[in-house]
């Protein structure tokens, strides 16, 4: 499609089995079929060191810190699924933002960004969504206004993966719609 926005997805979570890894395939799914194109990163991939500003000051901007920035500024839009830990968003998303923050031009400014959240409680990890969301607005996020939180999400999904619920699936749609059109219009 003509003017696919760019979308980097990832997850705050680094289980394999992880709700929120489920979540947002099946929410990549839908920004696709809504005509963006998405690079899914895995962020153990590019483990980075727990931010410590002496450890900055002493190394600089470790290698994969430097790597997840130049992925942000190559695309145009953010999809991130927030795990829930504790009612606050995960150490690892909140260290992987931090690092991007260290790069000489914040890479989050301009981007369009959708944040949604699974959890096997009842709140679907709503309370971290907000975090995340309000931290994205803060580092210069266009935040969509549509989401998606997961109650008992350890119940949602079939054998294959998908989500068992059309209500559910709507609300991704919506999302994944929002992201891309959003997105495109803003670039």
């Amino acid at each position: 499609m003509a003017n696919s926005p760019r979308i980097l997805a990832f997850s705050g979570s680094a289980r394999r089995e992880s709700l929120n890894r489920k979540l947002l395939a099946v929410t990549i799914e839908a920004v696709r079929a809504a005509g963006g194109e998405v690079t899914l990163l895995d962020l153990n991939d590019l483990a980075l060191p727990l931010y410590h500003g002496d450890l900055e000051d002493a190394s600089g901007m470790p290698a994969n810190a430097t790597k997840l920035v130049e992925l942000v500024l190559q695309h145009q839009g953010l999809l991130i699924a927030s795990p829930e830990y504790n009612s606050m968003m995960t150490p690892l998303l909140k260290n992987t933002i931090d690092w991007c923050t260290r790069a000489d031009d914040n890479p989050f400014i301009g981007k369009t960004a959708a944040v949604v959240s699974a959890s096997p409680g009842m709140f679907g990890g709503v309370r971290s969504m907000q975090l995340v969301r309000q931290l994205l607005t803060h580092l210069g996020c266009h935040v969509i206004p549509a989401q998606c939180v997961l109650p008992h999400a350890d119940q949602a999904f079939d054998g294959q993966g998908a989500l068992k619920e059309a209500r559910t699936q709507k609300a991704v749609q919506a999302v994944a719609r929002q992201l891309v059109d959003v997105t495109r219009r803003l670039s």
